[in-house]
């Protein structure tokens, strides 16, 4: 029973046993979910099987991927009183506007945006589907999801233009993981130019050409002498974006971080959505429960550390302009605000951007972003690395 349920998470990678796949079985057996429980509802499956087989949250994302991989429409095939759920559907609408009709979509200030949206609340007493003034899917108003505005409000549900100035819709983000095996060695030879080593700490290494000079010069009697361990001395503080865009270049995001753990010892890492803010964290789950002040985290990281940005730049310009320009929530300071001071602080700078190098010249926000770091930004290339680790270098 549910042995390809097992070999599915193995196969996700997912550190799980078979003991505690056998804890699972019990558990079903013992009725803690099933048929003649008061719980048998696939949510519940769902809740007892991570409880009895993931002993870790950073494994959870992986999980729910390969959880849903395996049993997707099961609980529709058992449940036929169930609702479909919505995100099991295919989208009703599909837009496919003229480039004469997508001109004809004006785009509206931040102050009027953010005004006929009040209104539209206002008035607005039902769903809609489709259209260009309420706010619903499809269609081509500026508020809603699953449609086409040059510069909108997207108000739940995925977005598609990349081009939303604001997003109402609580969302979880996954940690990028730095267990990845990396399929070539190239990030971490591009990794390697940036290194500095230096023997600092205890002398718990045997130093030998110091021992054999010492016995000689010791008249042949034997002098053993130590040394501390030779590391990489280099300290550097990573800030990585993270959802939204971001989600199509996790993989390669994940190759980067694994390298760059497994190369500085010195590190020091923290999450931000889009633009940087007032505050910054280091894990996703628990990004609004465990803050980090970004001003905090200048004062007690000195000028010493090389700061590196991981991010695609992709956003509304509004949340790098604008006061209340996140999507998440209303900062009090512009994002550039906030990078301007970050690059000051720290002196030696780059960003990395995973967005292919040929479309950086049609996305608005790249190019401020660019001139907020002095151009100092690299492609996720092999040659990009090594230009932004020799330029950190000098």
């Amino acid at each position: 029973m549910l042995i390809d349920f097992f070999y599915t998470l193995r196969a996700a990678k997912l550190p799980v046993s078979v003991k505690e796949f056998l804890m699972l079985l019990e558990a079903m057996e013992a009725n803690v979910v099933g048929p003649q429980s008061d719980a048998c509802s696939m949510d519940d499956f769902y809740y007892l099987s991570r409880t009895a087989l993931i002993k870790d949250e950073k494994h959870f994302d992986k999980f729910d991927k390969a959880f849903g991989a395996y049993f997707k429409g099961v609980e529709m095939l058992t449940d036929f009183a169930a609702d479909v759920p919505m995100e099991w559907l295919k989208k009703i609408l599909e837009n496919e506007l003229t480039p004469e009709q997508k001109a004809a979509i004006q785009k509206m200030g931040w102050d009027e945006l953010m005004e006929t949206l009040k209104k539209r609340l206002e008035e607005q007493k039902e769903r809609h589907e489709g259209g260009s003034k309420w706010i619903g899917t499809g269609g081509t108003s500026p508020f809603g999801n699953g449609g086409y505005n040059p510069q909108g409000i997207r108000i739940g549900g995925k977005g598609g233009n990349k081009s939303a100035v604001k997003v109402w819709d609580q969302r979880a983000y996954q940690d990028y993981d730095d267990s990845i095996e990396l399929g070539t060695r190239n990030i971490k030879v591009a990794l390697r130019r940036l290194r500095r080593f230096a023997r600092e700490g205890a002398e718990d290494e045997f130093d030998l050409d110091n021992t054999i000079r010492s016995t000689a010069a010791n008249a042949g009697y034997l002098d053993i002498k130590m040394r501390p361990e030779r590391h990489n001395n280099v300290k550097l503080l990573l800030l990585m974006d993270v959802g939204g865009t971001m989600d199509e270049h996790v993989s390669r995001v994940e190759e980067l971080f694994s390298a760059v753990k497994g190369e500085f010892k010195h590190l020091e890492f923290f999450y931000f959505h889009n633009c940087v803010y007032d505050f910054l964290w280091k894990n996703n789950r628990r990004r609004f429960a465990e803050k980090f002040d970004t001003w905090d985290v200048i004062r007690k990281y000195n000028k010493d550390h090389k700061l590196v940005f991981v991010g695609d730049a992709t956003m509304s310009p509004y949340e790098i302009l604008q006061p209340g320009g996140s999507v998440e929530y209303n900062n009090e300071e512009a994002g550039a605000e906030w990078i301007q001071r970050l690059t000051h602080a720290y002196p030696k700078f780059a960003w990395i951007n995973p967005e292919p190098l040929g479309v950086w010249q049609y996305r608005q926000s790249i190019s401020i972003i660019q001139q907020l770091v002095s151009n100092r930004m690299f492609p996720l290339t092999l040659k990009g690395l090594e230009d932004a680790m020799r330029m950190l270098s000098k």
